[in-house]
């Protein structure tokens, strides 16, 4: 039996974790089944024991947390499935892009998402919630909404080398996707999951490949509930 720990909103069916829906993407690219467990913010004594953020992943006797380290052990614990790295060379260009992801792309989306998150966190986590959030971000949330403009044309600027590889190729993978492609698609699924505003132009070739993660293992992420 697999488990993976998820962060939920105050209605339990959203889970808008980006780091955890590399993990949920990851395991359906491995065609693992598992048990979704819900956590919310503040919540870390309901965590398995030495671990305090999520995503977590039981697996058995094994209990691992950090997205990155889970990806890792999903490859080496189930060598026969489907690789998401394919070979070494793949898993350092991944973790190239996961850094990207962390350091770039996400700090970029954060603006655009905060305000609107705030509403969906359960009350007794939203001070803390505004609290970290305004402190990474140098404003107040209401700061932030009133200047989405501005920071959406700074966030799609970012994406400019997602947008030159998958103008030529169907994923950043290549011909198939690989965890770089989850480790990306993880935020967008969280903006698109929190936010009423689109954060892509339809014309944008990274907007055509977000179709693309949307509609694969079954349309798994297409089909996850939204706020």
């Amino acid at each position: 039996m697999i488990e993976l720990f998820e962060l939920a909103g105050a209605d339990e069916a959203v889970r808008f974790s980006p780091y955890c829906w590399r993990i949920r993407m990851s395991l359906a690219h491995k065609g693992l089944d598992a048990e979704m467990v819900p956590w919310h913010f503040q919540q870390r004594d309901t965590l398995p024991a030495g671990t305090s953020t999520v995503p977590v992943l039981v697996d058995d006797e094994d209990v691992i947390s950090d997205s990155w380290a889970i990806a890792q052990h999903l490859e080496a614990a189930y060598p026969n499935a489907p690789s998401l790295f394919g070979g070494e060379t793949g898993e350092a260009h991944a973790r190239f892009v996961a850094a990207w992801a962390d350091k770039v792309l996400h700090p970029a989306l954060l603006p655009l998402v905060a305000p609107e998150l705030l509403t969906q966190v359960r009350p007794e986590a939203a001070a803390y919630f505004r609290e970290t959030r305004e402190r990474r971000l140098g404003v107040s949330l209401e700061e932030a909404a009133a200047q989405r403009e501005t920071r959406l044309g700074e966030a799609r600027a970012v994406l400019a080398p997602v947008r030159e590889v998958v103008g030529s190729q169907p994923f950043l993978g290549g011909e198939e996707p690989t965890y770089a492609d989850y480790a990306v698609f993880g935020g967008f699924q969280w903006a698109r999951l929190v936010s009423q505003h689109e954060v892509l132009a339809a014309e944008d070739p990274v907007h055509g490949w977000r179709e693309r993660m949307l509609d694969l293992f079954d349309g798994l992420a297409r089909s996850a509930p939204t706020a």
